[in-house]
């Protein structure tokens, strides 16, 4: 079987935006960190879910899912978010720094084109909180292709829940054809 990635966004799927009030979800913790490049003497603050480590972890542990950071906060990722979250390091599709002033300069989610270079045909299920129609035709022409797509879209204000995960459970199931997370069904 192929490998099949789990993409995984940060902004808006781990870390939600805030609300207008400037509130963030009660599940979510406060943490202060320092991007690269950034000065170290003023860390920027994230909220995150403590049970997002745990769901991604199972559910990585459970499918056979290669898990890519697929995000602006790039190798970062890896160092200042995954950790705080009780995850291993990930790698991550090398974006760019593309000179934009929207996040879809071309209608779509300006991500789609090095994700879909760095893909190649290998399938791949995609929690990003910015995904455009034009992306969800772009994902069902790569599955008719296939390579077999999943586009998951939090709301970026409320973040990943576990429904986002069960989806891509199921997802995972149907294109192995079988059940994973039944160990019978394994290979002796």
């Amino acid at each position: 079987m192929p490998t099949i990635y789990l993409l995984i966004d940060i902004d808006g799927v781990l870390i939600p935006f805030p609300q207008a009030d400037g509130s963030s979800p009660a599940t979510h913790e406060r943490h202060m960190v320092v991007p690269t490049d950034y000065d170290p003497a003023t860390p920027v603050p994230i909220w995150l879910n403590p049970a997002h480590g745990l769901m991604l972890r199972e559910l990585i542990d459970e499918l056979p899912l290669t898990p890519v950071w697929c995000t602006s906060w790039r190798g970062d990722a890896s160092t200042l978010i995954g950790p705080k979250l009780g995850l291993p390091p990930f790698p991550h599709v090398e974006l760019g720094r593309p000179a934009i002033t929207s996040s879809h300069p071309n209608g779509y989610l300006w991500k789609r084109d090095p994700v879909a270079a760095w893909l190649g045909t290998a399938p791949a299920a995609w929690i990003d909180d910015d995904f455009t129609p034009a992306d969800h035709a772009w994902a069902v022409h790569r599955t008719m292709a296939g390579a077999s797509t999943l586009l998951v879209q939090p709301a970026p204000r409320v973040g990943l829940q576990p429904d986002h995960l069960e989806m891509i459970r199921t997802w995972a199931e149907t294109l192995a054809d079988r059940p994973l997370s039944d160990p019978s069904s394994q290979p002796a």
